[in-house]
């Protein structure tokens, strides 16, 4: 066999996977790491072959695990590699090809050795296994230089420091993905980690420098999205009768490796988006997601989170505050860009979430844009597949409506959408998959998009945070819905009789509950009373979010008002109901004063006909007449949420399709996803 392993299946019996897996311990000056440096079989180019990569080599790993404490040869190979990366920078200037050419085999094994030592032990006996030196049988030094840490900070130097080239790209993929599998403890645990290794290097000592030029080397990674060099510009040697171990994985990692991502690893991603164009602007933003969602130290926030809050436009010269302490500076208007192509993808729709939710400065940009309905259309195109999209968990589908639902919620929390946005006619809207909508206004739009939410919520997850922060969305606009497109005004008044469907319904189950009390008053009685407060406080919203349109915009939308006269028995029994007394009397005029006008028309007339009556009587109508309310202005419910509400959601996403490795399912305890 020896060091020409064409074959996975012979991966277990190779001289070199041997000696390095063995009980000799190998000195960091030995000729051998030149050999075991160098790849002679076929790249892996699907997921099926990562798994058989993993089957093969596990044994190789399992016996490093074990002579590991007695050889060192674990830290060696560290070693090793830390001492390359130190000529890295002058090596890419040089196009020294062999040199990074070998740096990036070694940081590829230490991620494969790596990721099986997660799945196999603790944070403390992987730590151990990273100060064991060649010592004695059964001793080691706990006194050794942390190489763990200084693995992690060398990680570090190297996504933040090296030139992006072409023979450089590759071992920027796989120092992001290594640093993505050092965090992967997370998968391994039903609860979420709070405390852990990974926690005290990032966060303090000698990694922390790093913090804002790592944020904004991973956030310009996601903009440039640079796809991975061609096959002509590939670092690596071609394969020959003398090669080393592993030397055709190298060199074929152009065509080989980058197609693990296209094929989309593990996850269910790849039917969705079968190729993706740049693995390191992906592996970039699942690391910057991780980053981002770690827990608070218990005596110091999380900075990466500080510096994703604290970022501010190029174009900006104010000062930063002295009072933060990862700040930094990158271009808006590209990363708005960047984030509008990119929405296809959930890391990229939760990317946007984060900013809008914890950037002030990205959230006053954006909603200052005059192209701001691009991304608003780009979020509910992505918003209204939530209702046919059926999860493989469903907290993972109650995160992703959360998620959508709360991007919303933040483009009008502090500031209103204009009426000049609103108004904004897009047109052919084909994924919209209910009606044909051939020309619709963004309001319209988005008026489509959160009822088919809450209609979803109330026959599947009833949740009420989600309830609420819907008709708060709808509430703050409603004063500037303009020209509302019919569909969108039958929406309004359909959800509208199906609240009072289900009022009607609560309050028939009160009156038999209670004539049959009457007989028994051993039975206790449901609260039916708590049951229609809530629905009577949901329908009252309702009444005003139609009386607001009526007083603030009847000129501009007769749509709504012809959905309402098509529907006037609806509100009847609303008139004289003393929670909704006072709100009725608008509607309840102007449903009056049309109907006069159409009996005055006649029988038998068309729709644009009532259209058309509609649109004249507006002008007759005193202004006077309409009873003025308060602007409407709901404030949001919080979800009382832990930190932590988002990192299965993240986890998920870096299961699926993080670091071109396999993820065994059996392995997983956070929650395991299918894999097709």
């Amino acid at each position: 066999m020896g060091s020409n392993s064409s074959r996975i299946s012979d991966l277990p019996k190779n001289e070199y996977l041997k000696k390095l897996s063995g009980t000799e311990s190998v000195s960091e000056n030995d000729p051998f790491w030149n050999q075991l440096l160098s790849f002679s079989f076929s790249a892996p180019t699907s997921s099926t072959e990562l798994k058989l990569l993993e089957e093969a080599t596990i044994s190789v790993c399992r016996s490093l695990v074990e002579n590991n404490p007695r050889t060192g040869n674990l830290g060696a190979l560290i070693k090793v590699f830390l001492s390359r990366t130190k000529e890295l920078k002058l090596s890419a200037e040089c196009q020294n090809h062999i040199f990074i050419w070998q740096t990036h085999n070694a940081l590829f094994i230490i991620c494969c050795l790596l990721k099986v030592f997660i799945c196999e032990m603790s944070e403390e006996e992987l730590q151990l296994h990273f100060t064991y030196e060649e010592k004695s049988f059964g001793s080691y030094s706990s006194d050794s230089e942390d190489l763990l840490e200084e693995l992690v900070c060398c990680l570090m130097q190297l996504i933040t420091d090296i030139p992006l080239l072409d023979i450089t790209y590759e071992i920027s993929v796989e120092a992001i993905s290594t640093m993505v599998v050092f965090l992967s403890c997370q998968l391994f645990h039903k609860e979420v980690l709070r405390q852990s290794i990974s926690h005290k290097y990032l966060m303090r000592g000698r990694c922390l420098p790093y913090t804002s030029k790592l944020v904004k080397t991973l956030l310009y990674n996601f903009i440039r999205q640079e796809k991975p060099p061609p096959p002509g510009a590939r670092v690596f040697p071609q394969p020959s009768d003398g090669g080393g171990l592993l030397y055709g994985l190298a060199s074929g990692v152009a065509t080989g490796l980058w197609t693990v991502f296209t094929l989309g690893g593990v996850g269910s991603k790849a039917a969705a988006a079968p190729e993706l164009s740049s693995p390191l602007a992906n592996q970039s933003l699942l690391l910057l997601l991780v980053l981002a969602n770690l827990t608070d130290a218990t005596d110091a926030p999380n900075p990466y989170r500080q510096a994703i809050m604290s970022f501010k436009n190029t174009q900006d010269n104010s000062p930063f505050p002295s009072s933060i302490p990862h700040a930094f500076q990158i271009n808006f208007n590209s990363l708005y860009t960047a984030l509008c192509e990119q929405q296809t993808s959930d890391q990229a729709t939760l990317l946007l979430y984060t900013l809008l939710h914890q950037n002030s400065n990205i959230r006053t940009y954006m909603l200052a844009r005059t192209d701001m309905e691009n991304l608003v259309s780009i979020i509910l195109n992505i918003s209204c597949f939530l209702y046919f999209i059926i999860f493989r968990r469903i907290i993972f589908f109650l995160q992703k409506v959360y998620l959508k639902v709360m991007v919303e919620k933040l483009m009008d929390m502090d500031y209103r959408l204009s009426s000049s946005i609103l108004a904004v006619i897009l047109k052919n809207i084909t994924w919209y998959s209910e009606r044909v909508l051939t020309e619709i206004s963004l309001g319209s739009l988005l008026i489509l998009v959160v009822i088919r939410t809450i209609q979803y919520n109330m026959t599947r997850t009833r949740d009420k945070y989600l309830h609420t922060n819907c008709l708060a969305a709808l509430a703050n606009m409603s004063a500037q819905f303009r020209s509302l497109h019919q569909y969108a005004a039958q929406r309004i008044i359909s959800l509208f009789s199906l609240l009072s469907k289900k009022h009607n319904k609560v309050l028939e189950q009160a009156t038999q509950s209670l004539r049959g009390s009457l007989s028994s008053n051993d039975v206790p009685l449901p609260d039916y009373a708590q049951d229609l407060n809530v629905i009577e406080e949901v329908i009252r919203m309702m009444l005003e979010i139609i009386n607001s349109c009526l007083t603030n915009s009847l000129h501009h939308n007769p749509n709504l008002v012809y959905a309402l006269l098509y529907k006037r028995d609806l509100f009847e029994q609303f008139q004289t109901h003393p929670s909704f007394q006072d709100i009725m009397q608008n509607i309840d005029l102007v449903i009056t004063f049309f109907s006069s006008r159409l009996l005055q028309a006649g029988a038998e007339l068309s729709v644009e006909r009532v259209l058309e009556i509609i649109k004249q009587g507006v002008v007759a109508l005193p202004k006077d007449r309409l009873k003025k309310f308060p602007e409407l202005k709901f404030k949001y419910v919080e979800e009382e949420q832990p930190e932590e509400f988002f990192i299965p959601y993240v986890w998920s996403l870096v299961y699926n399709s993080a670091a071109g490795l396999y993820w065994n399912p059996q392995d997983i305890q956070l929650f395991t996803m299918d894999s097709d």
